[in-house]
């Protein structure tokens, strides 16, 4: 049954039985997104493959470039140059922080609270001029290669890089007050759809699911990817238990 959300290419497929007009089952099976990207693969190189890979997650194509060119760099053991490797964890990063906005914002508009995404989709914008800035593109990046990036960050790209950070925390804390004690918010969330520690490891749930469900667990810590190694930072987690 389709087509489904415009943002569902792919990755829901929906068996429908019916009986006339009335639907009397429904068995929906996840996971069809990456679309014969393997049998793509099969026959390219990873130069032409890596603007393939940025499809699979719209969300995350710096992450999906990572994993392309990080596989046959650890098969190889090539050497990242130190400059490449740090332009690569702030594309990522950078990427994470996008991700979640586009994530928190429509989320609140789906609530209820439409001031929220205009806030939060403005600065995402700012990490898009910043992604346009460095790779040419604003989502489909295609930007790193094996033992590298394409290209060295433009003149100027650092400074508008801090700039937009120094204005990103004044703006998280225009979003807590706009919702962390919102009561339409709290009404509409709390102890709704809580998810166990147990339950997250069966069901393989990762990243920010994991943490908040009362799992100290991020990959950046555990696999040490790119340089991730060389900062200090704490993992942000629930530490308190969630039954």
């Amino acid at each position: 049954m389709g087509p489904h959300h415009p943002s569902m290419h792919g990755v829901l497929r929906l068996i429908v039985t019916l009986d006339g007009e009335d639907v009397i089952d429904c068995e929906p099976i996840l996971g069809y997104l990456h679309r014969g990207m393997e049998k793509r693969a099969e026959n390219r190189t990873i130069i032409q493959y890596l603007p393939y890979v940025t499809r699979w997650d719209y969300l995350a194509t710096m992450f999906t470039e990572a994993i392309t060119v990080n596989a046959p760099e650890r098969l190889e053991s090539v050497q990242v140059p130190k400059r490449a490797s740090y332009i690569r964890v702030l594309m990522l990063e950078l990427s994470r922080i996008a991700s979640h906005l586009l994530w928190l914002g429509p989320f609140m508009a789906d609530i209820g609270a439409q001031t929220p995404f205009f806030s939060i989709f403005r600065e995402r914008e700012f990490i898009y001029d910043l992604f346009e800035a460095a790779t040419g593109m604003r989502m489909m990046h295609n930007s790193f290669r094996i033992g590298g990036v394409a290209a060295d960050l433009p003149y100027g790209w650092i400074d508008k890089c801090f700039d937009f950070c120094d204005s990103f925390f004044t703006e998280v804390v225009e979003y807590q007050k706009l919702i962390t004690r919102n009561p339409i918010f709290l009404e509409r969330v709390e102890g709704v759809g809580i998810i166990g520690g147990e339950e997250t490891r069966n069901w393989g749930l990762s990243g920010p699911m994991l943490r908040a469900s009362g799992i100290q667990w991020d990959l950046r810590k555990v696999d040490r990817y790119e340089c991730d190694k060389k900062f200090d930072w704490e993992v942000k987690w629930q530490k308190k238990a969630i039954h």
